[in-house]
């Protein structure tokens, strides 16, 4: 199995990411995103839902973090980014406005959710992109890998995970699309992806 990323992935991973996986000996088809052989499977169940061939791409990697400790790591990188979020609107006078009209009231509201927006994205891409790892994950002992290789992240495509998962919860759904994108990963066979790891061809993997 190849180890170079698909091509449009961004950044080439650096030949000495720790966590780059080596071409493993069995045979198998160079992507799990390559067009599928007339057979075959993954061995985790099904197949490979992106068109891969029989080889596993997920073999010679950490196993898969359980969808509980990612919900826990979630929570924590989103507390410590709320109240940066919070300090800096009180700080700018965003949260002083009283008046009682709907428009300063929307505009508040905006301006909140976009400064949101901008910091939790900022957080995730810097973060994952540099390690593969939020604080959240760190002290929960779990990174970000792609699937295809294992490799730490590009910042496209952490960019692309990170807006996904972010956009929507700032501006209109909330939590409620923060338990929809991450709680797929519940659900998802074989490789407990959220919706943003599918956007972004990625995949949560235990260090521990």
């Amino acid at each position: 199995m190849s180890s170079e990323p698909p091509p449009g992935s961004g950044q080439q991973p650096p030949d000495d990411d720790p966590f780059r996986k080596q071409p493993p000996p069995a045979e198998g088809s160079g992507s799990p995103y390559s067009t599928p052989p007339p057979y075959g499977g993954s061995p985790h169940g099904g197949g490979d839902p992106y068109g891969g061939g029989p080889a596993d791409p997920l073999a010679g990697m950490p196993p898969l973090a359980p969808s509980g400790r990612r919900t826990l790591a979630r929570i924590i990188d989103m507390i410590m980014v709320a109240v940066v979020v919070w300090l800096i609107t009180w700080g700018v006078g965003v949260s002083e406005y009283n008046v009682d009209s709907d428009d300063m009231q929307y505009g508040k509201s905006l301006a909140q959710s976009a400064l949101a927006a901008v910091l939790y994205i900022a957080y995730d891409t810097v973060m994952i992109s540099r390690s593969g790892q939020t604080l959240g994950k760190k002290w929960l002992g779990m990174r970000v890998a792609n699937l295809d290789n294992g490799s730490t992240p590009s910042t496209q495509s952490t960019l692309i995970r990170s807006a996904v998962l972010w956009i929507p919860f700032a501006f209109c759904c909330a939590c409620i699309w923060t338990a929809i994108a991450g709680g797929w990963s519940y659900f998802d066979k074989p490789y407990k992806q959220g919706l943003h790891d599918k956007a972004a061809k990625t995949v949560v993997v235990s260090t521990t």
